[in-house]
């Protein structure tokens, strides 16, 4: 497969690893809403293939946000970045850069440790650590609750606990033979002690046990403590990177 190929392959695994209350495509974009603050269920989002004009695209996108009561929101990958000079000249903003990690499965550092908690569903507990540190509001908490259960494909929900709480969680995706890691975090107070590490490398472990090929990953291109955390585990390449252009609001 070439990098190209792959790198749609990743699109759409991470797309669907994270799922949307409501996706509309037009124009070779999908348009994806849920609410709440996280961006990639709530932006435009290119589709391999042909893709529209960018004029026509994102007046088309403009139109759909709108018509839902929310700002409209682009996320430019570099595979596709056609939108770019008419977003420059709408006076969209940057922000948000991310790459995309890529790994085949056997490069990765994965384990069984028997105190790393897998489930196939979030239970209690996983959630209340996930809305905890995230700082959700209680919309945000029936958002997060209603993507889980749209989640298809082998899925796996992973914690470690530490003193009668989670102290680090993840969640991965199998699609296509692909892992794609989410929503990976350590409690504060429980940081530099290798928990992240584990608990991530036992997702990897049930991923190859699953069938994984490979696995997949982003990560803010400036989180300089996450990129170190899976450089360690084996996620050496980078595939392409991706970015959120905003409309600029003046003051």
């Amino acid at each position: 497969m070439n990098r190209d190929d792959l790198s749609w392959e990743v699109e759409q695994a991470c797309r669907e690893a994270w799922p949307a209350a409501l996706e509309t495509v037009a124009l070779g974009w999908v348009f994806r809403r849920s609410g709440g603050r996280i961006r990639r269920p709530n932006s435009a989002n290119p589709l391999p293939g042909q893709r529209g004009a960018p004029e026509r695209v994102i007046d088309a996108a403009e139109a759909f946000y709108a018509g839902h009561g929310q700002a409209p929101l682009f996320r430019v990958p570099d595979i596709a970045p056609e939108l770019e000079l008419e977003l420059d000249r709408r006076d969209y903003g940057r922000e948000g850069g991310t790459i995309h990690l890529h790994a085949e499965i056997d490069a990765l550092q994965g384990h069984s440790d028997d105190d790393i908690t897998v489930s196939a569903a979030p239970t209690e507990n996983w959630f209340e650590a996930r809305f905890r540190t995230g700082g959700y509001d209680n919309a945000e908490r029936r958002i997060f609750r209603h993507m889980t259960g749209l989640i298809m494909g082998d899925r796996a929900f992973v914690s470690c606990e530490r003193d009668g709480q989670i102290a680090a969680f993840a969640f991965g995706v199998i699609r296509n033979r692909l892992l794609v890691l989410e929503a990976v975090e350590t409690e504060a107070g429980f940081r530099q002690q290798g928990l992240g590490r584990r608990t991530v490398g036992r997702l990897i472990g049930w991923a190859r046990w699953a069938g994984a090929k490979a696995g997949c990953l982003q990560v803010v291109a400036d989180n300089a403590p996450a990129r170190a955390l899976y450089a360690s585990l084996g996620f050496s390449r980078e595939l392409y990177r991706y970015h959120y252009r905003r409309k600029t609001i003046a003051a």
